[in-house]
């Protein structure tokens, strides 16, 4: 079995002693970026850029490849974007449940960024999931068309910190703690938080959310019975979002390049492209992918809710997740 194995490595790898090309065993995201034309023509062209899965800046490293964080993945698009005069609007596809205070935050911020840089208008489309930090970045938008079936809201700030103490307890072991004041351990999972320290907490919680929410009442004119709505931190269907004006319209995807095309004065025709890594064959608008998968299925996208409940980092976040505790 070893020398069979050992046959197909060899059998790969003496190609390379004789061709040019750069031979890989595993597609990843180390290739730059390159434009595909999904549909249309003409010299004005439309951007579709996904914002999928966990919003993190952390990178996920697999077995076989390493993907950037959805921070650095998002800026990439942008930057090449900037520099293509002809990319006259953006899509922004979005399909998460939000992440990071700090990770949601700058994506808004690169966005309004290019938007101020390119004054291409930008519109987000919600796909399945937009809640809490998927919400905040689609803010940028100047448009926001959600699908019938989005579930989004969730405008709301949450600390996430395992409790190990009572574990440690029944195992019989204990941590001591010298710090030089005694608000330093504050969050520790060894032990129970005190009153003061919960007051702390919920002050830090407070601040946070008041700039999302203050974000979404300023970008989305709400106030009174519509910014108490919101202000609760419920999720919301497409309709219900619509009512309470998180959104302009439902629609689908076409719907939205539409209003994009139409922001930009471009025609019906106008070229739809999307910035890929790796070619994909028989490309489509509903492509999340820039890179093609390994072999073994490594995925490459982001991680979603469920697997971001197992991996989560104490932090403070926008996130609507029924996994997590």
């Amino acid at each position: 079995m070893r020398h069979a194995l050992l046959l197909c490595i060899l059998l790969c790898l003496v190609p390379a002693a004789c061709a040019p090309s750069k031979i890989r065993l595993f597609d990843d995201y180390s290739d730059p970026l390159l434009e595909s034309v999904i549909e249309g023509e003409g010299p004005g062209k439309v951007l579709l850029l996904p914002v999928r899965g966990f919003i993190s800046d952390e990178p996920g490293r697999g077995l076989f490849a390493t993907r950037p964080s959805t921070v650095q993945e998002t800026a990439a698009h942008l930057r090449k974007a900037a520099q293509d005069p002809a990319v006259k609007a953006v899509v922004l596809v979005v399909d998460s449940p939000g992440g990071s205070v700090t990770a949601s935050d700058i994506l808004y911020h690169e966005l309004t960024r290019f938007k101020e840089q390119s004054k291409a208008p930008v519109v987000a489309c919600m796909m399945g999931l937009a809640a809490s930090g998927g919400y905040y970045v689609s803010l940028a938008a100047d448009r926001i068309v959600a699908h019938p079936t989005t579930v989004t809201g969730s405008v709301g700030t949450v600390f996430l910190q395992p409790r190990v103490d009572g574990l440690m307890d029944k195992l019989g072991v204990q941590v001591e703690t010298f710090a030089s004041g005694d608000k330093k351990d504050m969050g520790s999972p060894f032990r129970q938080p005190t009153d003061e320290e919960r007051a702390l907490f919920r002050a830090l919680i407070a601040d946070l959310n008041d700039r999302f929410l203050s974000l979404a009442a300023e970008r989305r004119k709400l106030s009174g019975e519509r910014l108490a709505l919101v202000a609760d931190a419920r999720v919301m269907t497409a309709n219900q979002a619509l009512a309470a004006g998180l959104i302009d319209r439902v629609g689908f995807l076409q719907d939205a390049l539409a209003e994009a095309r139409g922001l930009a004065g471009l025609p019906e025709s106008a070229a739809v492209v999307a910035y890929r890594r790796t070619p994909q064959p028989d490309d489509t608008i509903y492509n999340p992918a820039t890179a093609a998968l390994p072999a073994g299925g490594l995925k490459l996208v982001d991680l979603g809710a469920a697997e971001a409940a197992l991996s989560v980092r104490p932090g403070f976040y926008w996130l609507w997740s029924p996994q997590l505790p």
